[in-house]
């Protein structure tokens, strides 16, 4: 199993025909890595947000910041500044074990998966994937089942466009469909 780490490394030769890069400093590299978690309906429960804010810190190895609501919603019965989601921004080498877990790890552990879309590139080079199940790390998989919460990951990248993007995340190994 080869790290994203090395296939970084390897990247500027294997890409460098397709797209005409004249010097190494022109391939793409992971800036970051933001996982997010939308507390929703656990947001009066303190300690099922506690719960939720430990669970992601397991799983990204750094603790979660909350965010706030912007907006009061009487209906969602939210006020401005209520706890309804968390964050946690990951650059570096925690981003690329983030992402060797991710890819190596909790993909293939995830129900019926058949790859990821390709669709979900953005125009400026980055990609977002949703997890259902944040059961699918191996650091949370023992813990009880009734409190599942899903996550967005997003691998925000220095890649210019869609196409760049999308053969460089191919080239570190994300599975994307066919």
């Amino acid at each position: 199993m080869e790290l994203i780490q090395q296939k970084q490394k390897s990247a500027y030769k294997d890409l460098q025909k397709d797209f005409g890069w004249k010097s190494v400093m022109q391939t793409p590299r992971v800036k970051k890595v933001v996982v997010s978690v939308g507390v929703g309906k656990m947001a009066k429960d303190k300690q099922k947000v506690d719960l939720v804010a430990d669970r992601l810190a397991k799983i990204t190895g750094q603790k979660p910041s909350p965010r706030g609501a912007k907006k009061a919603i009487a209906s969602y019965k939210t006020r401005v500044g209520d706890k309804v989601g968390l964050m946690v921004t990951l650059r570096g080498k925690r981003a690329l074990d983030f992402l060797n877990r991710l890819v190596h790890v909790a993909l293939p552990r995830t129900k019926d998966f058949k790859g990821l879309s390709k669709e979900a590139i953005d125009e400026m080079g980055n990609y977002t994937l949703g997890i259902k199940e944040h059961t699918v790390f191996p650091e949370t998989a023992d813990e009880e089942l009734k409190d599942v919460f899903g996550m967005a990951v997003t691998v925000v990248t220095s890649a210019k466009n869609k196409k760049e993007a999308l053969s460089y995340l191919s080239h570190l190994g994300f599975p994307f469909k066919k």
